[in-house]
């Protein structure tokens, strides 16, 4: 529903909901989240593609980064005890990080947008192979950060973005950005089953849910104000987000 309100929200309030609402396992509610994704955003791909909402380029240069970086971060976390204190601390953490920058995002993509627009007037615009290598280095972020916590392609993605190519259809920014999670969200998810980290059961009932969920979102989205559904869920992130660091 809060993806048929907002288009945001599936990924950021899955993984964490699955831990504290289920008790499940961080390393299990991720990579099952991770897998859900790929399903879901492969639809989203469709639709982006039918009405050439993307630009491949920034899609490839985001995968050359996120995709490498997605497979090195599962071969380390295959060699530690993922079920250890230690590492279901980190990873509840840097999830709670992840909630609250999203959260900032939300609320303040736009202020934060234009400082960088105020900062650049007078200045030379990067030349095009800067924004490339940055481009590849926020693929790289993101790899690491998704495949960590499930969250960070979406609103982090998308601002950075918007910086990076200021003259951009914001339509082709987010279709891009959706395309992207695909193979990255699907690298990953692939990736915890080969160590043994997918809840099939789960994975099944969640994409079951979303069908209908998303049918009645899209419904109420022109019966609701969008700025007051963004608060409430940034809200919810920043609760979740400090429940999860005081952990």
């Amino acid at each position: 529903m809060l993806v048929g309100i907002t288009g945001v929200g599936g990924g950021s309030l899955m993984t964490p909901l699955l831990m504290l609402l289920f008790g499940v396992h961080p390393t299990t509610a991720v990579g099952t989240d991770l897998l859900y994704a790929a399903i879901t955003k492969s639809a989203g791909t469709a639709v982006h593609r039918k009405y050439g909402n993307i630009n491949w380029k920034i899609v490839g240069t985001l995968a050359a980064g996120s995709v490498p970086a997605a497979l090195i971060t599962l071969w380390l976390m295959s060699g530690v005890d993922r079920h250890s204190l230690t590492v279901v601390s980190n990873i509840t953490t840097a999830l709670g990080w992840m909630l609250l920058l999203t959260a900032i995002l939300l609320l303040l993509r736009k202020q934060i947008l234009q400082f960088a627009v105020v900062q650049m007037k007078g200045r030379r615009p990067p030349s095009p192979a800067l924004v490339t290598a940055l481009t590849w280095v926020l693929g790289l972020v993101l790899g690491v950060l998704v495949t960590l916590t499930s969250v960070g392609a979406g609103a982090l993605g998308v601002t950075i973005l918007i910086a990076l190519y200021p003259r951009l259809d914001i339509r082709e920014i987010v279709g891009s950005d959706i395309v992207h999670a695909v193979p990255l969200t699907l690298v990953a998810g692939m990736g915890y089953w080969v160590i043994g980290e997918i809840d099939w059961g789960m994975l099944f009932a969640l994409l079951v849910g979303s069908i209908p969920g998303i049918m009645v979102g899209s419904h109420l989205a022109p019966r609701l104000h969008e700025t007051f559904v963004r608060t409430l869920l940034a809200a919810t992130l920043v609760l979740v987000g400090i429940k999860l660091i005081a952990s």
